[in-house]
């Protein structure tokens, strides 16, 4: 009976070490199970980097009247490189404020065509919304792990905002007057490219010189962005650390880059919080602008209203009344600070 029990316990020493060594592999290389997240969702979503437009070039009139220019080549350096235009209408001269949007999709899929894959709203019908309200709205797309990581998708960022100061005369984009909107990993992109413009320290660590001035942007909206790393669900720690470095494990060091909550000052621009999903980190971020007295405003459906909501919840404002509340007052607070 002893030789069988050690036996016994030989196996299972021999099965826990295997799963121990399992996880501890898929912990520090996320890609596997990032890799495999993309491939069983590339038929519906992008999930490539591609220097070439996901779709033929456009330039005309939408059903809804708006019109829209369609896969700009921003810049050359790095794939997904486009971005679009759409106007409230065809009177494209009429002067009116601009408002760059980045999607979601976990920094592995999605596009400014598709959105985000982890969201089950219509993010296409938000923009179309946002726009009938007076907004010309640049979509931009960016470059995806594997072959690219943070701060990659800043760096383009800045590209096309430089890219747009530019080509503004050409498109009739008034480049004095921007509002930065993303949602989910856009999201987290806007927050931080926040503090790129406004805290030269955060724009040092990024290694990043930002083209838009403090005074040209004035208000960002950010959807639901993930930022708090150490409070995160281990699927979010998988995503996110896969962007930051292709591991979970990170480094006070990186995290002081990633979380730029951490260099919020009094400088930050005004702004839209919208929580849902990630309502612990919008609510340490709504701390952090009320210490540093930043004129914001924070929705939380949870606090507000005892309602969990669904990741990036605004863009289900079409059919939802909580989701309509956020949204109009969204736009109410961008139009306030661009009036």
């Amino acid at each position: 009976m002893k030789k069988v029990l050690k036996v016994i316990g030989i196996i299972f020493g021999i099965l826990l070490l295997i799963v121990i060594g399992g996880y501890f592999i898929l912990m520090t290389h996320t890609q596997i199970i990032v890799g495999f997240i993309q491939k069983a969702s590339s038929e519906t979503v992008n999930t490539k980097n591609s220097y070439e437009p996901l779709r033929e070039p456009y330039t005309g009139v939408k059903k809804n009247g708006q019109y829209v220019i369609a896969e700009i080549n921003y810049s050359k350096e790095y794939p997904n490189s486009f971005l679009d235009i759409t106007y409230t209408n065809e009177n494209t001269e009429e002067d009116r404020t601009t408002l760059f949007y980045f999607h979601g999709g976990g920094f592995f899929g999605g596009s400014k065509n598709d959105g985000d894959p982890l969201a089950e709203s219509d993010v296409t019908a938000l923009l179309d919304d946002i726009c009938a309200e007076g907004f010309n709205i640049v979509n931009v797309d960016y470059a995806l792990v594997p072959d690219y990581h943070f701060p990659t998708p800043l760096i383009q960022a800045n590209l096309a905002f430089q890219y747009m100061i530019e080509h503004s005369e050409e498109y009739h984009i008034n480049m004095d007057k921007v509002i930065i909107m993303g949602s989910s990993a856009g999201a987290i992109m806007t927050s931080q490219i926040g503090s790129i413009i406004t805290n030269s320290e955060y724009a040092k660590l990024l290694n990043i010189t930002p083209v838009l001035k403090r005074e040209q942007v004035k208000a960002l909206v950010i959807d639901d962005a993930p930022l708090v790393y150490n409070k995160f669900s281990l699927a979010t720690k998988i995503l996110v650390g896969n962007y930051i470095k292709g591991s979970i494990y990170i480094s006070k060091e990186e995290l002081k880059k990633y979380n730029n909550i951490l260099s919020i000052d009094s400088n930050y621009i005004p702004s839209v919080l919208l929580g849902s999903e990630y309502y612990v980190d919008m609510r340490d971020m709504d701390a952090k602008l009320k210490e540093m007295k930043v004129e914001h405003e924070l929705v939380d459906p949870l606090a507000e209203r005892g309602k969990e909501m669904q990741h990036c919840f605004v863009a289900n404002e079409r059919a939802d009344e909580i989701s309509k509340d956020a949204f109009d007052r969204m736009i109410k607070f961008i139009k306030e600070k661009t009036n």
